[in-house]
This record gives structure tokens, C-alpha cells and sequence, in this order.
């Protein structure tokens, strides 16, 4: 049997490459979240028209095209630089909770350099927070879309065909 010192010795040890290692995956699903998070924000089109839709068009966050039917040209509207081109309250709304999660996550991994200056656990936690919150704005948003999709889609530019 080990000594007590001789054991706790060999348990820190573990226990310091595992939180490690688990700090890397960390890290990894953070750069996978900001990337998912980066993409979603500067996507210009989410949703578009279909073989089935009456008119062409598409829209997304912040940025709308409408066709005429008659030729294949679109009028495109929206950005992000100004709120007053978006075409309704729900589109400003998320626009905003996007673009402020998109910076918390950024900033987030450049927070990671802290563990360099810092302790871990306070890296830890700081970084939890940023992440806590980017997430909770995310989810905000998708909760406003399920549960009020009218107010969101109220502006949708393409009359919904009923099968």
C-alpha cells in the first residue's frame, strides 16, 4: 500500500491531466460553437422559395430579397449597419441577440489566453459565464420564433400555399 503523500501525489496528477483534457474539449466545442454562431450571423439567406412558392425570393436575418414574378431579378433589402432597412420587429430583435452572442463566443475564446496570466478556475468560470449567456440569447431567440411564429414571419414576402 502507498503512502498517504505518495498517493495524494499520483491522484493530483491524474486529476490535473484529466481537467486538462477536459479543458481542450472545451476549447474544441467553444470554436465549434463560434463558428456555428459566426455562420448563422453572416449567412445573408436562410430560407428561400421553393418549386412550389409563387414568388421567387429568399430572407434571412437581416437581408431579404423579393422577385416580381415576372423575371428572375430580385430587390433586395436589409443590413445590419442600419436597423431601420430590417422589415420588422422580430427581425431586429434577433438580428441584435445573433450579433451580441456572436461577440460574447469571440470573445469568449479570446478569453482563453487568460490561462496564461490567470488561475484556471477563474478562467473557468469567466468563460462559462460568457458562454451561459451567448447561449441563453440564442435560445431567446429560437423560443421567440416557436412560440410567436407570426410575429416572427408576420413579413414573410411569399404568400404560405395550404396544400
Amino acid at each position: 500500500m502507498l503512502p498517504a503523500q505518495e498517493a495524494a501525489k499520483l491522484y493530483h496528477t491524474n486529476y490535473v491531466r484529466n481537467s486538462r483534457a477536459i479543458g481542450v474539449l472545451w476549447a474544441i466545442f467553444t470554436i465549434c460553437f463560434a463558428i456555428v454562431n459566426v455562420v448563422c450571423f453572416i449567412q445573408p439567406y436562410w430560407i428561400g422559395d421553393g418549386v412550389d412558392t409563387p414568388q421567387a425570393g429568399y430572407f434571412g436575418l437581416f437581408h431579404y430579397c423579393i422577385g416580381n414574378g415576372f423575371s428572375r431579378e430580385l430587390t433586395c433589402r436589409g443590413s445590419f449597419t442600419d436597423f431601420s432597412t430590417l422589415p420588422s420587429g422580430a427581425f431586429k430583435a434577433a438580428s441584435f441577440f445573433i450579433g451580441l452572442s456572436m461577440m460574447l463566443i469571440i470573445a469568449c475564446i479570446v478569453c482563453f489566453t487568460l490561462f496564461f496570466f490567470c488561475n484556471t478556475a477563474t478562467v473557468y468560470k469567466i468563460c462559462a459565464w460568457m458562454q451561459l449567456t451567448s447561449g441563453s440569447y440564442k435560445i431567446f431567440v429560437i423560443s421567440l420564433e416557436v412560440n410567436k411564429p407570426e410575429f416572427c414571419f408576420g413579413i414573410y414576402p411569399f404568400k404560405k400555399t395550404v396544400p
